[in-house]
């Protein structure tokens, strides 16, 4: 019997501590948002409506790989502005945009490129992620050494064409006191001034081919060996530590957030012959984005700027893929009314 109640004493005792120790998670989660609510002003029961501007952009660069040589080879698409109109609303937020057209000048002067490019945008308080896909094709070059005459047509190259393709997540570790989503989305808004650190992670696959080689001739003898690739493709998997920072002044903002960290790339290239290579290194990732704007109850606007850039190096060259995105918008919030009330996994069970 002594027995018996030893084992039960033992079995209350631990049920105790269990619901004290729930007692304290919950007493601390509750505190939690109570601090949010003095950094962080949420808005729960409204949706919005925005026009922007926007321009989104892929470019690559070649040099030969020497800390001495600063010089690049940079090719760019001839890329035209969008407007459109953005939603947030069911706790999703989305935009659609249209391409302004450009003057017959310009495509005499840069060329004409083509684009597709999509991308599924989610920020949330402690999450956030971007799911894109980019194809562009017809490329202007540039280089630093050799200025053109203003009026001068650039050096044009429609016959090549590239795509990218990838998937970032970062997650901000401190989420009471740093909105990640004020400068971007407006989904919320800053109070006070604060930062946090995050940490960004990507798997990206980047792919450039050309009819003959990319690099033109007379570039060649500088590039190193694989000077004369006319496909490359390498798939990059890297985590990059960073920290962001939003700075309020009444209601207005500036971001900054920048993460660096180390790439792993699986590297394949095509030479002019038709043979093909293998290669891997280890290099370097960054994104840094940068955000200005106005955040009141019912009237937002900013600029907002987004890049991404991967650096590879083999075979005695220097090659960079860089993604963009530069957005000027001004929205207002509504209050929520009939089915704008819903959520959107309140259409889909299973979410």
């Amino acid at each position: 019997m002594n027995r018996f109640f030893f084992v039960f004493g033992v079995l209350v005792s631990i049920a105790a501590n269990a619901q004290e120790e729930d007692s304290i998670r919950l007493a601390k989660k509750e505190e939690r948002k109570l601090l949010r609510t003095q950094y962080i002003q949420d808005y729960p029961d409204h949706f919005f409506i925005w026009p922007v501007i926007k321009q989104r952009s892929l470019t690559f660069e070649m040099r030969k790989d020497d800390k001495d040589r600063k010089e690049f080879l940079t090719y760019k698409p001839n890329k035209a502005v969008s407007l459109g109109v953005g939603m947030y609303l069911l706790e999703l937020g989305f935009e659609l945009a249209f391409a302004v057209p450009i003057e017959e000048k310009d495509i005499e002067q840069f060329g004409k490129s083509s684009a597709r490019d999509l991308m599924l945008n989610v920020i949330g308080k402690k999450w956030g992620g971007d799911l894109y896909y980019q194809k562009y094709s017809g490329f202007y070059v540039t280089d630093e050494n050799i200025p053109v005459a203003p009026g001068e047509p650039f050096p044009q190259r429609s016959d090549i064409v590239t795509r990218n393709v990838g998937v970032s997540v970062n997650y901000v570790f401190n989420e009471t006191k740093f909105s990640f989503r004020t400068p971007f989305t407006f989904a919320d808004r800053q109070l006070k001034s604060n930062g946090s650190w995050l940490m960004f992670g990507t798997v990206n696959s980047f792919r450039v081919q050309a009819d003959s080689a990319i690099a033109p001739a007379q570039y060649q003898s500088e590039l190193g060996p694989a000077s004369d690739l006319k496909a490359l493709r390498y798939t990059t998997l890297s985590l990059a530590p960073g920290y962001g920072h939003n700075l309020i002044y009444q209601k207005f903002f500036l971001n900054a957030t920048l993460s660096v960290g180390p790439a792993y790339h699986w590297i394949e290239y095509t030479r002019n012959d038709g043979t093909v290579r293998n290669d891997d290194a280890i290099n370097s990732f960054a994104a840094l984005r940068l955000g200005v704007g106005y955040n009141s109850d019912r009237f937002f606007g900013g600029v907002g700027f987004i890049t991404q850039a991967r650096n590879v190096r083999f075979q005695q060259m220097y090659f960079s893929n860089a993604t963009s995105s530069f957005k000027i918008l001004v929205g207002y919030r509504f209050k929520e009314f009939g089915i704008l009330k819903k959520r959107v996994w309140d259409f889909v069970p299973f979410l």
